[in-house]
């Protein structure tokens, strides 16, 4: 019986958690400047969000296996009432049991508790099956970026009511 469990992320992740985000990206061929491939805080998730109230990271384990993270994060510029889905990703043994939807479930319930009302996020077309699973949430296109996260390489734009 696999016992998955979704936790707060601990400084003993930031290592593993990076490696599993900078492998999927290599893996889709997203690997790419503009994209948290190459952000310095993706080494120091842990800190990133404990230095930040209203955010939280969350790892998603299975079995005491870290196989992936997501996170909600109220990045510069955006509306005070609009949080980021941030640094989602699975490894590859996590991918089509449903954890995503889990991870994405738990997020998006934690910023209605911490006082958001929308949710925003960046992706890119090499992450289709990500895209596909953020249209089942209900997360609805827009035309351009919002907010400042720094990430140029990505040129999908999302949105949603929570």
């Amino acid at each position: 019986m696999n016992e998955l469990v979704i936790r707060p992320i601990e400084q003993k992740d930031n290592a593993i958690i990076a490696y599993i985000i900078r492998t999927a990206l290599t893996e889709f061929g997203a690997n790419k400047p503009g994209t948290v491939f190459y952000d310095d805080s993706t080494d120091h998730l842990f800190e990133l969000f404990s230095n930040e109230p209203k955010s939280a990271y969350f790892i998603g384990e299975i079995n005491g296996k870290i196989i992936g993270g997501a996170g909600i994060y109220p990045t510069e510029g955006l509306p005070s009432t609009t949080c980021e889905l941030v640094k989602m990703y699975l490894s590859k043994e996590a991918r089509g049991i449903g954890l995503g939807r889990k991870m994405i479930d738990h997020c998006l319930f934690v910023a209605k508790t911490k006082g958001f009302n929308q949710v925003y996020l960046e992706t890119m077309p090499e992450l289709k099956k990500a895209v596909a699973v953020y249209e089942q949430f209900g997360f609805d296109y827009l035309s351009g970026p919002m907010g400042n996260s720094g990430h140029n390489g990505c040129d999908i734009w999302m949105i949603k009511n929570i």
